[in-house]
């Protein structure tokens, strides 16, 4: 289903978050944040699933849902703030919102090394390759998830507000419609 600016965006099973579209640029990076979160709390079941249960098809499904949205759906959103949320409030933030903009980015730059190890388990399960996770596999897991926790925390406590204070309506419709770009002709990734 397309989305574009002023269309309402597509409600994804599973998310109870009430669709918002690229109209809303702010409330789609919230709502990103959410899928975020579920997305975390379903690797927090899997683990339990396989430590119980073992790497039967359940697992698999899961891992691949894992998988496909921080590799896909997640770089996105890290994009759209590179962008739109953080060149903005470097150039007319102050010191203080200047400095977590840099740690913001530097989270940017541990959270895809922190995936890089967190994803590769979740391969082998889905390919077979391993039945279980192991202690490493399990603190790469929770240092991917602990990093994403805080840094949603700042972004939507003082880097969100912040830079939404600061654009104009036209350009917030412009973000808007550059991040609907992004998102391929169908507009059917919503992250």
């Amino acid at each position: 289903m397309a989305s574009s600016p002023g269309a309402p965006a597509r409600h994804l099973p599973g998310f109870s978050t009430p669709a918002v579209g690229f109209d809303e640029p702010f409330a789609m990076l919230q709502a990103c944040h959410e899928r975020v979160q579920r997305t975390l709390d379903l690797l927090t079941r899997l683990r339990d699933h396989v430590q119980s249960h073992g790497a039967d098809q359940s697992a698999r499904d899961a891992a691949r849902d894992v998988l496909r949205y921080f590799d896909i759906a997640a770089p996105l959103h890290h994009q759209d703030e590179e962008l739109h949320v953080f060149p903005l409030l470097l150039a007319q933030g102050s010191a203080t919102m200047q400095a977590l903009v840099e740690r913001l980015q530097d989270d940017h730059r541990h959270m895809a090394a922190d995936w890089a190890a967190a994803r590769l388990p979740l391969q082998q399960l889905v390919s077979g390759e391993a039945t279980a996770f192991t202690p490493g596999d399990d603190v790469a897991m929770d240092r991917f998830a602990r990093r994403y926790a805080d840094h949603i925390a700042a972004e939507e406590g003082s880097a969100y507000p912040a830079a939404e204070a600061l654009l104009a309506p036209r350009a917030l419709a412009g973000m808007g419609q550059e991040m609907a770009g992004r998102r391929g002709a169908g507009g059917w990734l919503l992250n």
